[in-house]
């Protein structure tokens, strides 16, 4: 089998023609769009087909053209020629930004937009769309400031976004007298033997050491032009951006977080259970929160990884166990870790191909085996979406993480319901609630932590060891007594991407929501069997054209509901009073 990815299907090389002639193409709808927008006039009709059916093709060739040098920058981040290309075409897509924003202004213009929609095969198929971009156009600035930020975005929160990531990858690792990577010293977390992953969490915080002034300026920096933005564009904050980029109502935020603060001291007794079975009396250490237990060390090859998430599926739905299938035979996998590759693990949709991409940095753990079904299930996801529009493919993060919630969910509780011996059961279902965990305690912690990061920016520049403290207060304020506070881990600012993003801020709370909601699903699925997966793929189909809350009511669930959020995390609770109870053997 394959140790790495294919990306023929995109391009075969930085010197493929079909790459020169497709970013040749791009250049002329570049041209064409804004000839089209210096002076739109005539039947509104016409106009909104004409920019449909634009918008369509630029998409599509945008997708190949980015995603190519971005995946194979992804596993070697100083490929030089891929941060050469992506820095032209990003140069090329700000030449967008005004004619989109005099596109906004003229969609906004029109007023009866519902009838013109109507009249039109192709624009009611777009109907989600171009009503999101007449509701935007509130917070759209003139075309002359959308290109001025477009451009300085480039050397801006772009950069320094690229910043982080390079030097997460790059960073030396002082361990047991060699040099390695955060990637593998990171995985050994999950080693069996206690003195490597406390030596190893060691050596972590101080390879963090070495980068986190300059990591530091990467996040003071990009946090500082989104709130700049927001309030050039309108929006009463970060958060309210991330809300309407996002299709969500703000009271499905407050349900989601307010179940979950009901349910924190639930996962804490996890943690000190966790602790007391691994000899630990003030709580869980942070080097221990992924430590493995006994009856939890088998190991699987990719080849049996396959075999197991494929038979698995099968009973599920038989088109997602030939996806998976696919996905092995067909090379979409980058499995294995090594110097210069991202870490963790991620899943890119090349919807202009009609297939996904997987990045993992595989071990061969049943945690791994699970990491692979979560990021398949996004491809499921990618494929349940495949015949939409690429503009009805706005899946916003809460429900992005659905599909590959939902696949964590299936494997591990196919393991633990086949398993008769309490003690692996006890090691599978703990594995299930350190994922658990992370989704509810870790992500509430991330919350609270950019939440005062944009609290605190606009007053002054925060210093490496002033976010540090932050995160430390953070993380005992979501863990509390369930963590040992003498080993807390104050460097998880600098190694989670997701705050280096100016285009996406708060990417924490949707993985507290894609786990809640998956396991709502999940329950919908075991009361109502076969007839619950159609219903579900048509839920997923619809996440790329409606609103968060309009996806869920799709399988009849209203999210503003605290009690939804309150049910799924009851599934959760009595998992942890069984594990409890279990360690008591």
């Amino acid at each position: 089998m394959n140790k790495e990815w294919s990306l023929d299907k995109l391009y075969t090389g930085y010197d493929d023609p079909k790459l020169k002639e497709d970013e040749n193409r791009l250049d002329e709808l570049i041209a064409e769009v804004i000839e089209f927008t210096s002076d739109i006039k005539g039947d509104p009709k016409e106009n909104l087909v004409k920019t449909i059916r634009l918008m369509i093709e630029i998409n599509n060739l945008a997708n190949s053209l980015f995603i190519y040098p971005s995946l194979r920058q992804a596993t070697n981040t100083s490929d030089e020629e891929a941060t050469a290309i992506i820095g032209r075409l990003s140069q090329k897509m700000s030449a967008l930004a005004a004619p989109r924003a005099k596109l906004t202004t003229y969609v906004a213009s029109i007023d009866d937009l519902d009838t013109v929609i109507e009249s039109d095969e192709l624009l009611r198929e777009h109907a989600f769309f171009l009503t999101n971009v007449k509701e935007n156009a509130k917070y759209t600035l003139s075309p002359e400031v959308e290109q001025v930020i477009s451009m300085y975005e480039i050397s801006g929160s772009s950069a320094w976004g690229d910043l982080q990531s390079y030097l997460t990858s790059i960073v030396p690792v002082e361990y047991g007298g060699k040099t390695t990577n955060l990637s593998d010293i990171r995985n050994k977390a999950y080693d069996p033997d206690p003195s490597v992953r406390k030596s190893a969490y060691e050596a972590e915080l101080k390879a963090y050491d070495r980068i986190k002034d300059a990591v530091a300026f990467s996040l003071n920096s990009i946090k500082m032009e989104v709130i700049s933005s927001c309030k050039l564009r309108g929006y009463e904050s970060p958060l309210e951006e991330t809300l309407k980029q996002n299709h969500m109502k703000r009271e499905t935020l407050d349900a989601l977080l307010g179940a979950i603060d009901e349910y924190l001291p639930k996962f804490r007794q996890y943690m000190k259970a966790k602790a007391r079975l691994l000899g630990y009396e003030n709580g869980l250490p942070f080097y221990e929160m992924f430590a493995p237990l006994e009856g939890s060390g088998k190991k699987y090859t990719t080849e049996e990884a396959k075999s197991y998430l494929v038979d698995l599926f099968s009973g599920f739905d038989r088109e997602e166990a030939d996806m998976i299938a696919r996905a092995f035979d067909e090379a979409w996998i980058d499995f294995y870790p090594h110097e210069g590759k991202v870490g963790g693990a991620f899943c890119a949709g090349a919807y202009s191909i009609g297939e996904s991409r997987v990045l993992t940095n595989f071990d061969g753990t049943l945690n791994d085996v699970v990491t692979l079904a979560h990021e398949l299930g996004h491809a499921f996801h990618d494929h349940c979406l495949k015949d939409n529009s690429p503009l009805n493919l706005d899946v916003s993060m809460p429900v992005a993480e659905t599909a590959s919630t939902f696949n964590e969910v299936v494997a591990l509780n196919a393991a633990i319901s086949k398993e008769k011996d309490p003690i692996v059961r006890r090691a599978l279902i703990e594995g299930q609630l350190s994922d658990a965990n992370q989704i509810i305690c870790d992500i509430y912690s991330r919350y609270l932590f950019e939440s005062a990061v944009f609290e605190n920016r606009e007053s002054g520049f925060m210093f490496a060891d002033r976010l540090c403290d932050m995160m430390l207060d953070a993380q005992k304020k979501a863990y509390g007594d369930g963590l040992d506070p003498e080993y807390l881990h104050p460097y998880m600012w600098v190694c989670k991407s997701h705050y280096y993003s100016g285009d996406f801020s708060y990417y924490n709370f949707p993985y507290a929501f894609g786990g809640l909601f998956a396991r709502g699903l999940y329950a919908k699925y075991l009361e109502e069997g076969k007839p619950f997966v159609e219903l579900y793929k048509k839920l997923l189909k619809a996440t790329g054209s409606t609103t968060v809350e309009g996806a869920a009511l799709v399988a009849g669930i209203d999210l503003t509901d605290k009690d939804f959020w309150r049910a799924s995390l009851q599934i959760l609770a009595d998992e942890i009073d069984e594990f409890i109870t279990l360690c008591e053997i």
